[in-house]
């Protein structure tokens, strides 16, 4: 029992000793990786100011120095392991690398396909920082565009946090993606009112609204003789933005409905004739005579 206690206490001081000669090459090492995460950051500040004039550039710069960040990490991380551990040799070091990257590789399986797709959508931009985007049953503006993960703000002003595997191979409509966008809105009249009156009354509201495009112009279409009414379909052109479709649409909207009930054009209510067969009719009857006696003979 006294040797293995012996034994014990003489391997904790063998070990001290070598923690205390090691000790200023911790030292060195860690100084190298903090050298190093400093060198990363200048670079990858660099790279950013560098790019940051031109949307298309800054988003490559941002791919480029986040990468530049960290291999420059990775490279302090590998020299400040060949200090401290002199014995780690270049061919152990491409050892590591090649099983780690494995290991890392099925570990890390998400986390990997989401940085790469954030790369790609980095660097081949089917959107931009700003643009008003739908993705599934979500639609906001673009906040930022990570490495792993796309962030959106809803109309609501609520953050949702996308995966950039899902933005990758997911459906994503860009709202903003072009100068203008298109707002179609139905008017359904009378039978009995004027058709080219009521297209007429709609061309001057929707060429008087702020904010309507003129080129291309506003157009009318009757589109559908519908169960109660004859629609006749609006379309102009806005700025994309939600804010300036939804102002322009409530201004045209509104200002159609007073028109229309100014110039004597009725938007109908929808109206339904329903047709019984002469057995259902005969039923009903008799239900409902039956139904009278009864009253009567309880009144009685």
């Amino acid at each position: 029992m006294n040797l293995s206690l012996e034994a014990a206490i003489k391997t904790l001081q063998e070990w001290g000793n070598g923690l205390i000669a090691s000790l200023p090459n911790i030292l060195v090492g860690i100084l190298l990786i903090l050298l190093f995460y400093f060198i990363g950051k200048g670079i990858r500040n660099l790279i950013t100011r560098a790019t940051e004039t031109h949307q298309r550039s800054k988003n490559v710069g941002m791919v480029v120095g986040r990468l530049a960040f960290g291999l420059t990490i990775l490279v302090g991380f590998f020299i400040a392991l060949t200090v401290i551990i002199p014995s780690f040799t270049a061919a152990e070091l491409l050892t590591t690398l090649g099983f780690g990257s494995v290991a890392i590789g099925f570990a890390f399986k998400d986390i990997l396909q989401n940085f790469l797709a954030g790369i790609l959508i980095l660097l081949t931009e089917p959107f931009r920082i700003g643009d008003q985007i739908v993705v599934n049953d979500f639609e906001g503006t673009v906040e930022t565009i990570e490495t792993r993960a796309t962030k959106i703000r809803t109309y609501d002003n609520r953050l949702v946090v996308i995966p950039n595997a899902n933005m990758f191979t997911d459906s994503v409509t860009v709202n903003t993606a072009f100068d203008l966008r298109r707002t179609d809105y139905d008017f359904g009249i009378d039978y009995g009112d004027d058709i080219e009156k009521a297209k007429k009354i709609m061309l001057e509201v929707m060429n008087a609204t702020e904010g309507v495009a003129t080129d291309p112009a506003p157009d009318v279409l009757t589109v559908a003789l519908a169960d109660s009414s004859v629609n006749i379909r609006g379309r102009w052109w806005t700025d994309p933005r939600i804010k300036s479709v939804l102002d322009v649409k409530d201004d045209v909207v509104s200002t159609v409905k007073k028109r229309f009930d100014e110039s004597g054009i009725t938007i109908p209510w929808p109206v339904r004739t329903l047709v019984l067969p002469q057995q259902t009719k005969e039923a009903i009857n008799v239900e409902v005579v039956g139904k009278g006696a009864k009253e009567k003979k309880k009144k009685s």
